[in-house]
């Protein structure tokens, strides 16, 4: 499953909506740049002044106040830039500021069966790669795009107004600099959209390889790995080198352009100088303001193929906020905490069901341990009584409510999920566990990681609660990481919970011990514990046999062991292994 990309349409609206909500400080950039390019036409008019008084016969006195006017103006122009760029690289900031933190919470809200079937490559290239071209063209091309656009106008207009017919050569290298434009126009998009997918789907191999470097070593899949990767390179290149060959038709024309206006304006002033029809001075003024003009207009070219980049960075990081919901929430109110699946069917590819209609009653307060082979689906089936995937068929409720009806807030306070996956956030450890209860005092902090055996080596650290951990701070064994996840766990306090393999990274012994110490806190609650250890089989009330997508056998440990079934075998099989 691919995310999407917003068409070109919706991108316009949003970079719109973007300007509108700054249109003030973009307003007022534009009048200071405006100013700024006012002063900045100075040089060439007192040049031009210069070369008729000069030609006319003329007095110091008037040289040198002509000198003193381009020396103000030249002062003012260098002020009122200073101030116009820091108001741009502001604005700019705010901008992407806004962007920012509007892109992370849709990120963050976005449906986890979504971003589960898209797999990680896209979505990190979404959050890394495109969003560090956006910020580039946010911070410094919309405000260079604003400077360009406003001296070629004035330049323009200038040379208009000093004389229309010298100015006609000024526009000689248009016809071609448009002809240039469009045809890179026209194929820059989806050059720039296949440049973006490539990298995305290199992210995403490269990726996979490192966080299953295990496995690959396991299964001697490495040179398997390496020509996928030698693949996704080779599209890569190819993509880039697609744009590569864009930018060099783009520039050379460009270039054309320029070196062609100002011979123009130089040899056709010159004719008409010596017909009489303009001074010496107005073509001398036009040749400069050519010159002067091609500084913005490389810049607008240059920041044009910026923008082209950024705005399909903006599709890509657009394109999140048109992901669908994978639920709606409707009216409703659990009338108790019983939690029941009926026909439960759930396929990750259409016509393949990995569960195949499952019915099951969860009793309030009971635990249920959930076992079989790998690929028998137990941890699908963990996931849907969780409410982490609607069903594809049939339902799971909590109090005759489907899960999928409740908005997410309150389905976390009913069922929550901790699997064997951990994360620590940057931040405290008082951060990392406030997650789960923003609200929490320092002595229910306490407590949560006393039920998970965490508090002796968090009090253990140099600011203990205080101690920042993660990316750049004191380092967590995965084991620890973990139980700082179900820390977070005790402190969500939900009336059921599903722990899949929840204990895994622990040693068998240190797990048996957190097992214990969770039951304390976890009294009164309904648990689904999805486990290889078999030992927290045998302290379940009921035992659940998942194979195959169905549940084959459910019942007391006891019970199952005497009735001699696949379960039995399972038993016997651990315990001859654990001797």
């Amino acid at each position: 499953m691919k995310l999407p990309i917003a068409d070109a349409a919706t991108v316009r609206a949003y970079a719109l909506h973007l300007l509108r909500a700054h249109r003030r400080p973009l307003s007022g950039i534009a009048v200071l740049h405006t100013c700024a390019a006012i002063l900045g036409l100075a040089g060439p008019w007192i040049l031009g002044r210069l070369v008729d008084a000069v030609a006319d016969g003329t007095t110091t006195g008037y040289v040198n106040s002509l000198v003193a006017l381009g020396a103000g103006a030249v002062l003012g122009q260098t002020v009122l830039t200073r101030f116009a760029q820091r108001s741009s690289m502001l604005f700019g900031e705010m901008v992407f500021a806004d962007l920012r933190e509007e892109f992370i919470e849709t990120v963050t809200s976005l449906p986890l069966s979504t971003v589960e079937r898209a797999g990680t490559g896209d979505l990190v290239a979404r959050t890394t790669n495109d969003v560090n071209k956006l910020q580039n063209a946010v911070r410094f091309g919309v405000p260079r795009v604003i400077v360009a656009i406003v001296t070629i106008t004035l330049t323009v207009v200038a040379c208009v107004v000093l004389s229309p017919l010298v100015a006609l050569a000024m526009f000689v290298g248009v016809p071609v600099m448009l002809a240039v434009v469009r045809w890179y126009l026209r194929r820059a998009t989806p050059a720039y959209l296949r440049e973006s997918a490539a990298y995305a789907t290199l992210n995403g191999t490269i990726t996979e390889s490192v966080e299953g470097a295990r496995t690959v070593d396991a299964l001697r899949m490495g040179p398997r790995r390496e020509a996928r990767v030698e693949d996704d390179l080779r599209e890569a290149f190819d993509a880039e080198r697609v744009t590569l060959n864009l930018r060099t038709g783009l520039f050379p024309g460009v270039d054309f352009a320029f070196t062609a206006a100002p011979v123009a304006v130089l040899l056709w002033g010159g004719w008409l100088v010596s017909q009489g029809h303009v001074s010496l001075g107005v073509v001398a003024t036009i040749v400069l303001y050519t010159y002067q003009v091609s500084g913005p207009v490389w810049d607008l070219i240059f920041w044009l193929d910026e923008i082209q980049v950024a705005a399909t960075s903006l599709a890509r990081i657009v394109g999140i906020r048109l992901v669908e919901p994978d639920r709606e929430a409707r009216e409703g109110t659990p009338v108790d905490e019983d939690v029941t699946a009926r026909e439960l069917r759930y396929a990750y590819r259409e016509g393949h069901d990995v569960l195949h209609g499952i019915d099951l009653d969860l009793r309030s307060g009971e635990r249920l341990a959930v076992v079989g082979p790998s690929g028998a689906g137990k941890s699908t089936l963990g996931r849907m009584l969780a409410g982490i995937h609607p069903p594809t068929g049939g339902t799971v409720s909590v109090g005759g409510v489907p899960l999928v009806d409740l908005p997410l807030e309150e389905l976390r306070g009913h069922v929550a999920l901790v699997t064997q996956e951990h994360h620590v956030f940057v931040g405290t450890v008082a951060d990392n566990l406030r997650l789960a209860d923003p609200d929490a005092s320092q002595e229910s902090l306490r407590r949560a990681l006393e039920a998970v055996d965490a508090w002796g080596w968090v009090a253990a650290l140099p600011e203990g609660l205080a101690t920042e951990i993660g990316s750049g701070g004191a380092p967590l064994t995965p084991a620890q990481a973990q139980q700082i996840a179900l820390a977070r766990l005790v402190l969500l306090d939900p009336h059921t919970l599903v722990l899949d393999e929840a204990t895994s990274l622990l040693d068998p012994r240190a797990a048996r011990h957190l097992e214990r110490s969770l039951n304390g806190v976890l009294a009164g609650r309904t648990v689904v514990a999805i486990a290889h250890r078999l030992h927290t089989a045998h302290d379940a009330d009921r035992v659940a046999v998942v194979d195959g997508g169905l549940i084959t056998e459910i019942g007391p440990h006891d019970e199952l062991v005497a009735a001699g079934g696949d379960y039995a075998a399972l038993w016997r099989s651990w315990q001859h292994d654990a001797s």
